[in-house]
This record gives structure tokens, sequence and C-alpha cells, in this order.
């Protein structure tokens, strides 16, 4: 298990005397890119978030919690199986030797429903996230969603957005009021489903999967003008995916307040039809029984440090340091300093609804924490990205380690072999295995797995690409923006020793720790 140790801290018997009521059911709805900073109970007040408060303040808050594996695909996979997916391959889907909890809840009689709108879980890469699941509901049209394959020819004004060609661009025209748009659609769909089934079900996990506040920030009257006036023209729904891009020139001043307002815009839209699933849960009397759990995969760059989109950078705070609300049945509002990580999702819905996974997986049940029976259950996380930056989370610093030569060497472990699409980079694929591929074993399977070496100059993944810029060492307690690198210090060769031994305790492969200078 990641970050287990023998020193996590119980409670007293007279602060576990009284046990919460157990819960039936459990909601899991995961808002993409959606940051911790800007959200009002996480102290933000530049944009409204009405409804996530207010669900905050019944709720237990993570203050501590962070992501796993990123980007999109990557953190489902931790949320679903589990399991570390960064430090064995970039994107793809479910493995031979491991399932998604859904797969365990079926098996036990629990009705299991997906109800989505992100396009990824439906290409190549995600293919088989949603096929566990007792049914599945997909809204239509969201970013690269190849929902159609012309605009609407009577809607005057069908956008090109300035990222090139993209799904949207034919998709949008279909959108004329706002229930309509993919966000509004799922929420509702949520809500609808929750009315027509929670007491139709002797158990259930639902599921909704919402790409919203991801982008395009494209939203309608009034919430596309309500945090930037005046702004003529048209909005600027797509951020470059760059650092500097107003030092750069890329952006000005004055457009890069738009896109955040945008993404502000597209925030508290969601968060308005977010409402609607909560009205559902009050209207079907599920806070007695049912676990809703409120999360999300990643955060997005908004102008911190002049860094934009999700570019290939250390995993600073806006992005790694993301929120975690869960309503439990009879618990009262409280926060949690524990720190946890996106894997633990996975370890809670298995022993809330008592299966065992069997798999090899890297996380920590939080029904722990939630019941007051410890105050930590982990002294580190580990966070990153495929091929780049490895990072080491404990309660005060952030370590993150770079290559420290080449990027290489570095290999990839699948049996599936894909990377995330990108629409308007169609010749952009994953190199199929070629002779220096041979079968391995993942630690914890039987299961033969190809694995792929790579060497200096191969053509890497998409999220791999770009330079380094050496290790990174903050003390998050006293330098919460990241200021100041204390890499180089003598502080840094004891958080290198803390990440190897991290490494080598869920048995990551070899050429990791050779690429990291860390064998």
């Amino acid at each position: 298990m990641i970050g287990s140790t023998d020193t996590d801290e119980p409670m007293s018997e007279a602060e576990t005397d009284f046990k919460k009521p157990s819960p039936r059911n459990a909601i899991l709805i995961l808002l993409d890119s959606l940051n911790r900073h800007v959200l009002g109970s996480y102290g933000g007040r530049e944009f409204g978030t009405l409804n996530l408060d207010s669900f905050a303040s019944r709720s237990l808050r993570f203050e501590k919690h962070y992501s796993g594996s990123l980007p999109c695909i990557p953190a489902r996979h931790d949320i679903l199986s589990g399991a570390l997916d960064f430090l064995w391959k970039p994107w793809g889907s479910i493995e031979l030797w491991e399932d998604s909890i859904v797969a365990y809840l079926r098996r036990a009689g629990v009705v299991t429903m997906l109800i989505s709108d992100h396009p990824h879980l439906f290409e190549t890469g995600g293919e088989n996230y949603h096929t566990d699941f007792t049914a599945w509901e997909y809204e239509r049209g969201h970013e690269s969603d190849p929902w159609r394959t012309r605009p609407d020819p009577t809607w005057i004004g069908s956008p090109m957005f300035g990222r090139g060609h993209m799904p949207y661009d034919n998709s949008r025209g279909y959108f004329r009021e706002e229930p309509e748009f993919p966000g509004p659609r799922t929420m509702m769909a949520a809500a609808r489903w929750l009315d027509e089934n929670a007491g139709q079900h002797y158990r259930f996990f639902l599921f909704v999967d919402e790409f919203d506040p991801h982008e395009p920030f494209d939203t309608p009257e009034p919430y596309a003008s309500l945090y930037d006036q005046p702004w003529s023209g048209r909005h600027l729904i797509w951020p470059p995916y760059m650092r500097g891009a107003v030092k750069q020139g890329v952006l000005t001043e004055r457009e890069a307040n738009q896109l955040r307002a945008c993404y502000g815009s597209k925030l508290t839209m969601i968060d308005t039809w977010f409402g609607r699933v909560i009205e559902a849960i009050q209207r079907n009397n599920l806070w007695e029984d049912t676990v809703v759990i409120v999360c999300t995969d990643h955060g997005h760059y908004l102008g911190e440090k002049d860094i934009w989109g999700k570019p290939n950078v250390p995993v600073y705070e806006p992005l790694g340091h993301i929120p975690l609300m869960i309503a439990w049945p009879g618990l009262a509002a409280a926060t949690s300093t524990a720190l946890t990580t996106t894997v633990d999702i996975c370890a809670t819905l298995g022993e809330l609804f008592g299966v065992e996974i069997t798999h090899a997986t890297h996380g920590r049940s939080l029904i722990p924490l939630i019941q007051g029976e410890m105050k930590s259950i982990r002294e580190f996380a580990l966070c990153g990205v495929w091929g780049r930056e490895v990072h080491l989370i404990d309660d005060i610093c952030k370590y993150a380690r770079a290559p420290a030569g080449p990027n290489a060497p570095l290999s990839l472990w699948s049996n599936r072999w894909s990377t995330m699409p990108i629409p308007y980079m169609p010749k952009l694929r994953l190199p199929p295995p070629d002779e220096r591929a041979y079968l391995d074993r993942m630690p914890g399977s039987t299961v033969p797995v190809i694995r792929q070496p790579y060497r200096e100059g191969d053509l890497l993944p998409y999220w791999a690409l770009g330079p380094f810029s050496g290790n990174h060492l903050y003390d998050l307690y006293n330098d919460p923006n990241e200021d100041n690198n204390l890499a180089g210090s003598k502080r840094e060769k004891d958080h290198a020793d803390r990440l190897r031994q991290a490494l080598i305790e869920i048995e990551v492969p070899g050429d990791q720790l050779t690429r990291l200078g860390l064998d």
C-alpha cells in the first residue's frame, strides 16, 4: 500500500465510541479539471460555486488530497482500479490483470450506473472503463466527441474557436439553450436516474463522470459574460497549453483575464446544474443511507506562474492539489488534514460495499478517517505523468524528481496498446511494440504483459514530450505558492531517499529508478 506506515495514528477509545450509520449506496460525482483554490469552500472568492459550497457544508472536506496518475484517463484508472498507472504506462484501458471496482460490485449484487459526457471514456485508450457497469448513459457533444459530421447549417455564425478544427466545432451549433449543453444534460440525466431508480435497487453505485469545467470553457449567456465585462468578440474558450504564454506574447494580459473568466463561467454553470443532483438526493431521502463523494481528477492551470492548460511542467499545486468532499450518513461537517490521494477512493468503495479487491492496488480506505478511528492513513503519496517527473508528497513537502540525464531508459507496460487520441494531430500515435519488446509480469500478477523499452530519441506519447527544468523541492507549509525551490539543498537527499524507497516498495520498473538517477 502506498504510504502505509506502522505509525498510523489511531483515535482513543472514547473518541470512537459513537459509530456512524452504515450506508448502503454510494454516489461518486467527478467534475473534471476542478480547481480546488477557486471553490468557495476552499477559500476561493473569485467565482460563484453556491451548490458545491452548500454540499461542503454537510461534508467531510479533505485539505490534503492529491492527484496520483495524470491526466484524465490515468486518473480514472486510479479511481476505478485503485492502482497507480503513471509509472507503467501513459494512457490506456483497464488491463487484463485487474478489474474496475464496478466489476467487483456487480459480482456482489450491487447495481452500478455510469452517466457521463466524458469523450475519452469512449475513445481508444478508454474504451473499457464503462463496460462493467450494469448500465451506462453517454451525453454527446463535448470537446473531442465525434458526435456530428457537420455544423448545424441553420445556426448562423457557428464558431471556429481557434484550436484547429475540433469535433466541438461541429457539435456547438446544436446547443441553442443552456439545458442542451452536455454538462447540464449529464446532471439532469443523473437526477432523473435517481428519481426513477433510487427506490428500486437495494444497493447501488452511481458514477457521474462530468467533463465540465474542462475546456472548451464555452457557456451561453448570462454565464459567458458573468466574470468579464465588457468583452467584445468571441469568448476565449480554448487555453493554450504552455508555460509563459503572457511573457512570450501568446496571450495579452487582457486575453489572459478573459480565459480565466471563461473557466469561471463554466464552473458556475456546472455548479448550477450540480444542484439538480443534490435536489434529487434530497427528494429521494438518500442522505440517510447513501455516501456522496465529490472529487476531481486534477486541476487546471489558469495563469498561475504564467502556466496555462496542462503542459509538460512539474505538477504544481493548482494541478495536483485537488478537492475531495464526502457526505456520510450521520456525519457532521468537518475538515480532515490527513494526506490522501486518488487511489484511496477505490479502496474506500471496496470497504464500503464489503468487496475484496484481489488485484494489486495502492490505495488505503478513507473510512477510518471518516469514522474517526484514525487521524492519518499514509505518510506520503506519489503523483505524476508517465515519462515525466515523479513526485513524492508528504505532510510538509513536495519533491519532483526529473530524469538525471536523457529521459531514458523508460518502458511501457500494457496489453492494450494505445495512447490519447488528439483530433488535430491524427498522425500522433503510439508506435507499436517492436523487436525490443518482451513479456514481463506486473507486481502482484502472473498475467504476462508486453514490456516495450524506449531509448533516447524514440517518439514518446504526447504527455511525455518537452524539456525538463531539473528537480523541484518545495516546503508547502511555509511556501504554499512554490516560489522557493529547495532542490540542491541538504533537504533534497532525504526526500530522494524516501522517493527511492517508495518506488521500490511498489516494485516499479528498474528503468524508472535508472532514469531518475535513484538506482
